[in-house]
């Protein structure tokens, strides 16, 4: 058996422009004589795919940042950073409370939650565009609030379970008659699961037109805010017929992306809902932190629709996303280098759309966001209560990676049958991990990449022509050599190639 390892805080992470974090493993590459070689070999890998539009894929989700905190981002890092597109927290009001989840609780279709007003809504659309930068919204359509008795919502709108003035009453939801409370039980009923509620959310009744009408309205109203697309929470509890009803409605075209956890065995599939745009591949995440965790690195030479999942040009990954890091089995920020690696590895890979996660920190399920006293969220600290992981320079500076290798296979894969990997991104990008327990000394690396000075992205940053960390000098052979410490990495790609 292959000895598991005591985690470390290592590798870790350094924001975008800064200097790595406390804790950090500098790299130690010694770039001389190679004692032996790490001979590459063919494998069958992935296409390069995505279905995001554009040059730039990658997708972060700012979980439940606010509107001014999301604009000023975009400026200061996102859009610089290279990253494709932000995804937001709902926008709609909600019911009153702390938790996280109260966002996913809709009380009416104003503009208008703890994380900002309509005005200010508008402003980071327009602001994060100014910067390069696509705005996808989490937009809850399944569902409305889970209060059996009601209240009053964020922006003062008075509500009962199934009764919310002005846009639904009680003919507008599904009274399934089961389990003695209408809540779903028995996954493997089809309609249990799309006619029943998610635990106690008074459930929609998508199927009429009435209710598709409103949702499209409401998603009309934020395409009318300059809005580029939706993640549509909770998608396995609607037939996909009804999204695609719903999307039909639609003043324009946006890109979509929809929740569909996969359950092995279950009736209802992931697959079912491609025909309406992209699908979460939430297997993803779990098998590369099993990866990480108990199993090889080297398994990963065909991951992807090798293993059975969606195809590349549907598929959204992530390591993972504020539901599945609450759930277990997955890496998380907690995980400190070790998640840093792990999403090295999937920016560096090309199957699905890569969506990076930005977390505020968390010790209960529950917890919600900074906030005031009235649960108003404040602005975002980076690394005083949010964790902000796509600024940690690994992650950060592989979204670079991720855009200089857009249509690239892969290419030259090797591993030592264990936790030791590379492989390029032909002739565009190199990546080699070393998630074993010592360092690999004395080898080289073929990159089939052009002859020169790379910077070294896992360790400095790249601007203006130079680097702030270790150089890599690939030879006239597409070859470098490098010492690589334990639970570390090297990456380097044609974007930040050195004059």
């Amino acid at each position: 058996m292959h000895r598991r390892r005591c985690r470390q805080r290592q590798l870790q992470l350094g924001a975008a422009g800064a200097a790595p974090r406390r804790g950090a493993v500098a790299a130690a590459l010694t770039l001389g004589l190679a004692a032996s070689l790490l001979v590459p070999t063919t494998v069958a890998a992935p296409p390069a795919a995505a279905a995001t539009t554009g040059s730039k894929k990658v997708i972060v989700q700012l979980f439940e940042w606010n509107w001014p905190s999301v604009a000023s981002e975009c400026t200061s890092v996102l859009g610089p950073k290279g990253y494709g597109y932000v995804q937001v927290s709902p926008p709609q009001e909600h019911v009153k409370g702390n938790p996280w989840w109260v966002a996913y609780q809709p009380v009416s279709y104003q503009i208008e939650s703890r994380k900002g007003t309509r005005a200010q809504f508008q402003s980071m659309v327009n602001t994060c565009h100014s910067a390069g930068v696509k705005v996808i919204v989490d937009t809850v359509v399944n569902h409305m609030s889970g209060q059996d008795n009601g209240g009053t919502g964020w922006a003062g709108t008075t509500y009962g379970h199934y009764s919310y003035p002005g846009n639904y009453g009680y003919q507008d939801f599904h009274h399934c008659g089961r389990n003695g409370n209408d809540d779903i039980v028995n996954y493997g009923d089809r309609y249990e699961v799309q006619n029943c509620e998610l635990v106690n959310l008074s459930d929609l009744a998508t199927e009429t037109d009435y209710v598709r009408t409103r949702l499209a309205t409401y998603m009309n109203d934020l395409l009318s805010l300059g809005v580029d697309g939706f993640r549509l929470d909770a998608s396995k509890h609607m037939p996909a017929a009804d999204i695609a009803a719903i999307k039909g409605k639609l003043s324009r075209s946006a890109y979509i992306v929809q929740e569909v956890i996969y359950g092995a065995g279950e009736p209802i599939q992931p697959t079912e809902y491609t025909g309406n745009g992209d699908v979460h591949e939430f297997r993803y995440g779990k098998d590369l932190a099993r990866m990480f965790n108990s199993e090889r690195l080297a398994y990963l030479k065909n991951f992807g629709e090798a293993w059975g999942y969606l195809s590349s040009s549907k598929a959204v990954v992530f390591t993972d996303n504020h539901d599945t890091q609450r759930d277990g089995g997955v890496l998380t920020y907690k995980d400190h280098g070790e998640y840093a690696l792990a999403n090295a590895f999937m920016l560096a890979w090309p199957y699905g759309t890569p969506a990076v996660m930005s977390s505020f920190s968390f010790s209960n399920k529950d917890q919600g966001p900074p906030s005031d006293a009235s649960n108003k969220t404040l602005n975002t600290t980076c690394y005083s209560g949010w964790e902000c992981e796509h600024r940690w320079r690994v992650i950060a500076n592989m979204v670079g990676f991720n855009n200089a290798t857009q249509g690239a296979a892969v290419a030259n894969w090797y591993d030592n049958g264990w936790q030791h990997i590379a492989f390029s991104r032909a002739g565009k990008g190199y990546l080699t991990i070393n998630d074993e327990d010592f360092a690999i000394t004395g080898r080289s690396y073929y990159t089939g990449l052009p002859a020169g000075r790379y910077c070294d992205v896992i360790h400095g940053d790249y601007s203006n022509g130079s680097c702030s960390g270790p150089v890599i000098t690939v030879d006239s052979n597409g070859w470098f050599a490098a010492n690589i410490n334990p639970h570390d990495a090297v990456a380097i790609h044609i974007g930040a190639k050195l004059p």
